[in-house]
């Protein structure tokens, strides 16, 4: 059996799925005892397990673990939530968290949330009686929800901070200091962040740091947005962008991901607009594809490898010790920018 498990809903409406809470519900029982009537029925009453187990049958509920239980009554098993298994930003943190996790002997797996909070929920909580703890490597949850999952299992969330759950965090201050050095010892003297989701943690992050960064090196600083973290949202972006006319395009772009910086050198290339000779553009992520696009993308090179295997370490850490998981400050991980032919010269300092 493969250690990368694909634990996603398949193709009914998640609305329609009964949830664990809805067999809580049904049986007037907590969601606690609906997973545990599945995964240690032995930590409560015969009687109950059974009556509950018979709820979640006529309800439809598919609450048999996906693992057998060890004779510890641990699965042996974590899961990782990913907002969209396509996104190239998460192959490097899949292949990070699946090796920690059989170094440890321990089975990943995988939901895709498919961008949506609802598939998310639903993932999650057919998944719950069969794992022992979660990633959240890009999560739509609130707050609030994440901490009701942390109730129930040990919860690490990448790139997004949360009272009272572990994360691991990517420097975003130090990767947009990063581009704006980069950017003004160019000649640059403003450039355009183009922004990704509105409701993103990482976003609003990124934004402050940029424009604290321009500010303190005498940067003008405009923002764009906010735009899907896609290349069709790069794509958007730059249609959005003023025509090439003098003194109207912006000599410098960073994007808040490297799949909008693609969409946008794709749709700037469509419009007869040169990179970098017109526009410079820079990236954050270093995902596969910014090496491949032509010009290759200048970026921010974030650890994702070691960001997917920090995050199981931490879990299993939860595991071994669960009172002292609200007191672990954010582990903050290093980025560095890799600087390739998408920037270059401002066109005022090269026409000099």
């Amino acid at each position: 059996m493969s250690d990368l498990q694909h634990g996603t809903p398949e193709a009914p409406t998640p609305a329609k799925l009964p949830t664990i809470y809805d067999v809580a519900r049904a049986a007037g029982v907590s969601a606690s005892t609906v997973s545990r009537a599945f995964s240690r029925p032995g930590r409560i009453r015969a009687t109950t397990a059974e009556y509950v187990r018979r709820v979640a049958a006529e309800l439809g509920y598919p609450g048999k673990p996906l693992g057998p239980s060890l004779p510890t009554g641990r699965t042996a098993m974590l899961a990782l939530v990913v907002s969209d298994v396509t996104n190239p930003f998460y192959t490097e943190i899949m292949r990070g968290a699946q090796s920690a996790a059989s170094d440890a002997g321990y089975i990943l797996l995988l939901v895709d949330a498919r961008e949506t909070e609802a598939f998310e929920r639903v993932g999650l909580e057919r998944a719950l009686a069969a794992i022992e703890g979660v990633i959240l490597a890009g999560t739509r949850q609130s707050d609030s929800a994440i901490a009701a999952i942390a109730g129930h299992r040990p919860v690490v969330v990448l790139n997004r901070e949360v009272p009272g759950v572990p994360s691991i965090l990517l420097d975003n201050a130090q990767g947009m200091r990063a581009i704006v050095e980069h950017l003004t010892d160019l000649g640059h003297q403003s450039l355009t962040y183009v922004a990704g989701p509105e409701a993103s943690w990482a976003d609003d992050v990124r934004w402050r740091s940029l424009r604290a960064a321009a500010d303190d090196l005498g940067c003008g600083i405009e923002r764009s947005g906010p735009w899907f973290p896609t290349v069709t949202g790069g794509r958007a972006a730059a249609a959005a962008l003023p025509p090439a006319l003098p003194g109207t395009l912006p000599t410098a772009i960073a994007t808040y991901n490297d799949q909008i910086a693609i969409g946008l050198i794709l749709a700037l290339r469509s419009r007869g607009i040169c990179v970098p000779q017109e526009v410079s553009v820079v990236g954050f992520d270093d995902i596969l594809p910014s090496q491949m696009v032509d010009p290759p993308l200048t970026t921010v090179a974030a650890p994702l490898r070691a960001q997917g295997r920090a995050a199981v370490n931490a879990v299993l850490s939860t595991l071994e010790n669960p009172t002292a998981a609200s007191r672990r400050p954010p582990q903050t991980l290093p980025v560095k920018l890799v600087v390739r032919a998408s920037t270059g010269q401002a066109r005022q300092a090269a026409a000099r």
